[in-house]
This record gives C-alpha cells, sequence and structure tokens, in this order.
C-alpha cells in the first residue's frame, strides 16, 4: 500500500512510490493494463453481489439476500484464483530474475480481520529480519498468496452457511463477510502494487512469456490451517 509509510526509511518509500507513479514503457502498460482491469472487473461484479445481499437482508428479503450472497462467493473465488496464479508466476520468475523492485511489508492496521492482521505481522517480522530484495519479495508474495487464499476460503465457509440456512448466529456470518471482503479489497491493492513494480523490473524480452503465465493455475495444494507461522 502507498499511505501511512511512516515505519519505513525515505529510501524504501520513494522506491515503491516511483514504481508505482512512473509511467512504464508502452507494451508493459498495456499487459498492466488488462490484468487490472480482468480483476477490477471481476472484484466490482463480487461487490455489488455482496452488498445487494446486505441490502435485501436489511429489508427482510432473507431467500434472495442468500442466493445473492452465494453468487458473491462464487465469484469471490474466481478472482481468488487468478490472483494466487498471479503470485505463482512472480514467485516462479522472481527467483531467476537478476534484480527485483524494492517492497513494503504488508501493515496490520489495513486489515480487519485477525487473518489479515496476523498475516501482515508475520510478513513485517519477517521483513525485518530477511536481507536482500529477493528474499523480501519472495517472502511477501507467499504471505500475500496464503492470506488470499485464506481470506477466500472463510468467505466461503461462512456464506455457504448463510446460503443454506445453517448458520447459528448470522448476524455475525454476515459482519464477518463484510471484513473479509475489505481485507481482500487491501490485498488487490497490495498485488497490482506488486504487478507495476515487477513489470518496470522485468526484461522486455520475458514480457510474452509472463503473460502467458499470468493465465495458469495455482500451483500449490490449498494451505494448512496455519498460515506460514502466523499465529491465526
Amino acid at each position: 500500500m502507498l499511505s501511512k509509510r511512516n515505519a519505513q526509511s525515505p529510501s524504501v518509500r520513494r522506491g515503491v512510490s516511483d514504481d508505482w507513479f512512473r509511467a512504464l514503457p508502452r507494451e508493459k502498460t498495456e499487459l498492466f493494463d488488462a490484468v487490472v482491469r480482468r480483476w477490477e472487473c471481476t472484484y466490482a461484479m463480487m461487490s455489488v453481489a455482496l452488498d445487494e445481499s446486505l441490502s435485501l437482508r436489511a429489508r427482510g428479503e432473507l431467500v434472495c439476500a442468500r442466493q445473492q450472497v452465494g453468487m458473491a462467493a462464487e465469484l469471490f473465488s474466481r478472482l481468488t484464483t487468478s490472483l494466487i496464479s498471479f503470485c505463482d508466476a512472480l514467485t516462479t520468475r522472481g527467483r531467476r530474475m537478476r534484480q527485483l523492485p524494492v517492497v513494503e511489508p504488508l501493515h496490520s492496521e489495513f486489515f480487519r480481520s485477525n487473518t489479515g492482521q496476523s498475516a501482515a505481522s508475520w510478513n513485517a517480522i519477517l521483513h525485518r529480519v530477511l536481507f536482500g530484495s529477493r528474499s523480501r519479495f519472495i517472502h511477501k508474495l507467499r504471505i500475500l498468496s496464503e492470506m488470499i487464499e485464506r481470506l477466500e476460503s472463510d468467505f466461503d465457509e461462512a456464506a455457504d452457511d448463510l446460503s443454506k440456512g445453517l448458520s447459528i448466529q448470522p448476524r455475525e456470518c454476515w459482519e464477518q463477510l463484510d471484513v473479509l471482503h475489505y481485507d481482500f479489497n487491501t490485498c488487490l491493492r497490495e498485488a497490482e502494487v506488486m504487478l507495476k513494480s515487477f513489470l518496470r523490473a522485468l526484461p522486455a524480452e520475458q514480457l510474452l512469456a509472463f503473460a502467458s503465465a499470468l493465465d495458469a493455475p495455482p500451483t500449490r495444494l490449498r494451505m494448512s490451517p496455519r498460515l506460514s507461522g502466523a499465529s491465526i
């Protein structure tokens, strides 16, 4: 993220900000815009479905609200798959690149769920003890990917209970969906920043292969209950 970075040195802040605000070459800009447009389209549809389900619930139209929340969960899952593929592609290529962009750690104050806050805190710890842009870049991608997957799993579980009328505490489930949606939005913005920074460092001759890799399915198996050693 690009705000509230008082804990970081001026040189780090300038590096990440420069990567974000400076224009990319035309071919890289076209790829960045295409990927972000695809993400944003799915995210917008998911957000609309969730907002509609919350509005229907507030009006007492519970059957329709449950149908809409199921649609939101399906779109959430679709975007999660795309973002995990993105993290996998960056990790694979990042291990082979000579130079990687500077990254900032995730910040716990930008998250509302226990999952998000714990993962961000763990990333901040690793950022302090790891040396070199490569290690920091790879570990941030891993934690971001696992957090996205965990958020989707929590969202899907809550939405499934609501859509089937199985929730013992439906009010808490609805509130949880709003919190998870907020944290997922934060993850999406982090992914967009990392994509632009990575494209700036990516050799031009590797651009086409990288574009193809973004359509690949995620290679990791489902994550374990604990997130990269973080306590959740």
